[in-house]
């Protein structure tokens, strides 16, 4: 019979433990690493009915600086009915664009857009914006299109 010192037992102990943690490891990354993947592409499916509006005014000669304000002003009451706002451009140096104001919202679908744009025009706050309009009027139309990005477009 031959005789094991007692910590022989131990080392094979911490051997196998060694073992059992780096599996564990593994296992939790790889776990980790799939639900990753597949919280992307619950992720890119939701996103799949995103739009985007493109609104640009044609304002009245003279009154994009006047528009400009009047949007400046009303930014939080669009943010308040979940009216995503890209941005807002006006031209740079182009006579035949003077009097366009530009500006571009996120909507998470077609669907929603209507509902927010429904609940920004009955608020009590926007007929303040209205009454404005038929007091001076800076807005002679507005083209409004809906948009869907590319499946290879940066932006989603």
């Amino acid at each position: 019979m031959s005789y094991k010192p007692p910590f022989a037992a131990l080392n094979r102990w911490s051997l196998k433990g060694s073992t059992v943690c780096c599996i564990a490891l593994i296992s939790f990354a790889a776990g980790s690493l799939f639900t990753a993947r597949l919280t992307h592409l619950q992720q890119v499916e939701a996103d799949s009915n995103r739009v985007f509006e493109l609104d640009i005014y044609h304002a009245v000669p003279g009154k994009v600086p006047a528009l400009e304000s009047r949007f400046s002003d009303a930014a939080k009451l669009l943010a308040k009915h979940d009216l995503d706002v890209v941005g807002y451009w006006v031209p740079n140096g182009d006579p035949a664009w003077n009097n366009t104001f530009i500006y571009l919202v996120a909507h998470s679908s077609r669907e929603a857009a209507e509902k927010n744009w429904n609940a920004f025009h009955t608020d009590p706050a926007f007929q303040k914006y209205r009454k404005s309009e038929n007091a001076e009027k800076l807005i002679e139309n507005v083209d409004e299109i809906y948009m869907r990005p590319t499946n290879y477009s940066p932006m989603k």
